[in-house]
């Protein structure tokens, strides 16, 4: 497993990956980065657990518009590739809950 250091909205994660899948972690990670920041930001007033849910409603919409879109010569490989960061997301949702939870107690 490797270890892959994130910021988002300002915070410092380490999210564990399998080998090979750092450079497409980074690439999420920079993904949730804006969406969080786009959100609110550190200093937009939002506790980390609902800067999380604002970030991850503002990806699943852009997921959804994509997935919507026409034109899309393989179909079945980009719903892959949806699952797949779906499935990359939803992890660094679970790990971010679980810090924010830490925090919060």
């Amino acid at each position: 497993m490797a270890e892959v250091r994130l910021s988002i909205a300002g915070r410092e994660y380490i999210v564990t990956c399998k080998d090979g899948e750092e450079q497409r972690l980074l690439t999420l990670g920079a993904m949730v980065d804006e969406k969080a920041r786009e959100a609110g930001g550190p200093s937009g007033g939002l506790n980390e657990s609902r800067l999380l849910l604002f970030s991850a409603l503002l990806l699943a919409d852009k997921l959804h518009d994509n997935a919507g879109g026409a034109g899309i010569p393989d179909q079945s490989s980009h719903d892959a590739e949806v699952e797949q960061a779906a499935e990359t997301l939803e992890r660094l949702a679970d790990r971010l809950e679980n810090l924010a939870l830490r925090l919060e107690s």
